[in-house]
């Protein structure tokens, strides 16, 4: 797939993303080899990314997108010209989901199971980028949609220091935005663990690791043997006993008086309120893929606009564009 226009920049979060338009007719949001994470934030979210779709989570599509710097002549900004000459060839693609908002605890349920699987992706892959600060949640189309893994998979940036971190528990699980929600966790996380861990098998690592282009693994790499580290690393991780669930399980959850000041707010200790789920636990079939031409009922009253104009428009309530991927809460799709 090759980009043919950059619509706008998505500047919420640290790699500046941007919104763009495809050959396909559809729009992404882009996040670019060249940005100041480097290709492994990339790597990562295609690795997290495609283990949760395959765990049966809803994941914005991912695609390997091509980007001509030339593109960026035309951008009266001088970071985004910069940032598309240093991203030349593949970037990671997301489907854009307008009028997608940001998923906030006060305002939706969420129901224990699911919450708990989550938690229980996120611990495996040590995503610790999922907090009450920045839940990289989206509610679209009645489902609740997982966004930015590029801070996932921590240990990659150091293979000689991989081996300590296969026992590691999440760091700051108790922050966690989905926790309150999971329950008695006592209960809702051997269930989860109890259903995703046999699901994550080396056959279906490997599968996840095939999608990531030999480039992202770096210049001197091997890719078939570095795929081979993330295989073994969270194959070996999800084998056995698996302490980094025994320990969540093991750790009492922190009280406002032993944790004064550090934790998360207050709103997010007490039970949520009982109001009527607008996330339904059971999920509805994705809608189909939105393109421009097209009559969308995702939430954009004309598909017909512009990328500009509904990156505009879908703004989550905390200000953020509601595209919400890859650390800045951006997850493009055009489908709907």
């Amino acid at each position: 797939m090759t980009a043919t226009r950059y619509a706008t920049p998505l500047r919420e979060g640290g790699s500046l993303p941007g919104l763009m338009e495809a050959d396909d007719l559809g729009t992404w949001v882009v996040k670019f080899h060249g940005a100041g994470q480097g290709v492994k934030a990339l790597l990562a979210e295609v690795v997290a990314g495609e283990l949760a779709r395959a765990l049966g989570f809803a994941v914005p599509e991912l695609v390997v997108i091509d980007v001509d710097p030339e593109l960026g002549r035309v951008e009266p900004d001088q970071e985004i010209q910069e940032l598309l000459r240093a991203s030349p060839g593949a970037n990671l693609g997301m489907d854009y989901l307008p009028g997608s908002i940001t998923y906030d605890p006060l305002a939706f349920t969420v129901d224990a199971g699911l919450a708990a699987r989550v938690l229980w992706l996120d611990a495996l892959v040590l995503n610790v980028d999922r907090s009450w600060r920045n839940p990289n949640l989206l509610l679209w189309g009645g489902r609740l949609w997982l966004i930015d893994h590029g801070a996932a998979l921590y240990p990659h940036h150091d293979w000689t220091r991989a081996k300590g971190t296969l026992d590691r528990a999440l760091p700051q699980w108790n922050q966690h935005v989905l926790l309150p929600a999971a329950g008695e966790l006592a209960v809702s996380l051997p269930a989860a663990d109890a259903a995703l861990a046999p699901a994550v098998t080396e056959e279906l690592l490997r599968d996840v690791l095939a999608l990531v282009p030999d480039a992202w693994f770096g210049i001197d790499a091997n890719a078939d043997a570095d795929a081979a580290r993330y295989v073994d690393w969270l194959h070996t991780r999800v084998s056995g006993s698996r302490p980094w669930v025994t320990a969540m399980l093991a750790t009492d959850r922190p009280t406002r008086s032993a944790d004064r000041g550090t934790g998360p707010p207050e709103w997010l200790r007490r039970r949520l309120p009982s109001r009527p789920a607008h996330a339904p636990t059971t999920s509805p079939p994705a809608p189909g893929r939105h393109r421009d031409g097209d009559h969308g009922s995702n939430g954009c009253e004309d598909g017909r606009r512009s990328a500009d104009d509904r990156a505009t428009d879908n703004t989550a309530g905390d200000g953020r564009t509601a595209d919400g991927r890859a650390g800045d809460d951006r997850a493009g799709d055009s489908r709907g």
